[in-house]
């Protein structure tokens, strides 16, 4: 039993799917996605782009593939990326044949939009003959037009009969390897489709909600769908969709996973919100600490507070904690416990130090633990 039952989030039991080398649904960790937003004939400025995503922690990456020049570049951008490679085909299901030939690890398409059943078949075909999966991705400002005639408007009934129609094609084929989502801008909208297409359906589900907005209003969007879905035990993928570079959409997956303690990447930052009792300037100190920080994949804990009314508190449930003090001499806690000061003018710099150690002890014990139950 759990010593803090409260905070135990029961999962939904899928089956497992493979996206190129990761395993998405079943007991799989929920994997972070991104898409990039470059001309993706242009293989340089879109390898570039991969690589900073794959450096911000993205599992697997989408590239949009709209003609047969991207097509034609995917094989190198394949070899290239060291994540897996999802193409997102605009209706042409050619376009979707050329980018499995090519080493596309997923293809998102929706079967029913690509026309004749002897096309959905070609498609298939090419996915079961190059080890693809395959994305569902229904969207509430793309429904088919019989659907908004029936309900009159996007609606949760409207979104999963979409997925179950196109779920069908893929079925009728005898093919399984897909995933789906139900996605909406209307936050609301999306949560209920999700909720209902997840009693209805075994297979993994990519949480979403699309067109969010820009870094900061879709961020809360993402956070108030996505968590409300993932704390609900929905979801074995994400995306965080934002008019941001798509590798702030991964740290902002990653930081909704560990908000939530679902998956932890990297340093988990608790500060405080700062006021007149601050010993030194919290803000000016978070932001710089998360940018000399943000190289640490190691998860681990840091609480940066700036007086001794929390400080002390925080400090005791993360592994390095700042707490400030008087006369620019501020306390140190390592493991919880109170360990040395530090001078205003050397904390950044130690802080990092300290963070960079802790990270290569954590490292090194988990690499001994590997190494004992590999000889046992």
């Amino acid at each position: 039993m759990s010593v803090r039952p409260w905070r135990d989030i029961m999962r939904r039991k899928s089956r497992q799917i493979m996206v190129g080398n990761v395993p998405v649904g079943g007991d799989a960790p929920i994997s972070v996605q991104t898409m990039t937003n470059t001309v993706t004939a242009d293989v340089t400025a879109t390898v570039d782009q991969i690589r900073r995503c794959e450096e911000a922690g993205a599992d697997i990456i989408r590239v949009s593939c709209p003609d047969v020049e991207s097509t034609t570049a995917l094989k190198q951008i394949v070899r290239a990326a060291q994540v897996p490679i999802v193409a997102d085909i605009h209706f042409h299901y050619k376009r979707a044949l050329e980018a499995a030939d090519a080493g596309a690890a997923c293809l998102r398409i929706n079967p029913g939009n690509i026309g004749s059943a002897s096309r959905v078949k070609e498609v298939v075909d090419a996915a079961k003959a190059n080890g693809c999966s395959i994305r569902i991705g229904v969207n509430a400002g793309s429904l088919e037009k019989d659907l908004l005639e029936k309900y009159g408007e996007p609606c949760p009934e409207a979104l999963v009969e979409s997925a179950l129609d196109h779920i069908k094609l893929l079925q009728d084929h005898d093919f399984h390897e897909f995933k789906v989502a139900v996605k909406a801008s209307d936050v609301f909208l999306a949560v209920a489709a999700y909720q209902q297409l997840a009693e209805t359906v075994d297979c993994p589900l990519h949480l979403g909600i699309t067109e969010a907005g820009g870094f900061v209003g879709g961020t809360v969007k993402s956070a108030i769908g996505i968590g409300n879905l993932l704390w609900f035990g929905i979801g074995d993928t994400l995306r965080v969709s934002l008019s941001a570079e798509p590798e702030e959409e991964v740290r902002v997956g990653f930081e909704i996973l560990k908000a939530l303690g679902i998956r932890n990447r990297g340093v988990r930052v608790v500060s405080c919100p700062s006021c007149a009792r601050q010993g030194f300037d919290v803000i000016r100190t978070v932001e710089k600490l998360e940018e000399r920080l943000s190289h640490i994949r190691t998860p681990m804990s840091l609480s940066v507070l700036g007086c001794v009314v929390n400080g002390p508190g925080e400090a005791r449930e993360t592994d390095i904690g700042i707490t400030g003090g008087g006369a620019g001499k501020h306390m140190v806690y390592l493991s919880g416990v109170t360990d040395h000061h530090v001078q205003d003018a050397d904390m950044i710099d130690h802080i990092v130090r300290l963070v960079e150690a802790k990270a290569a002890e954590i490292e090194a014990a988990g690499e001994a633990t590997a190494q004992v139950q590999a000889a046992e």
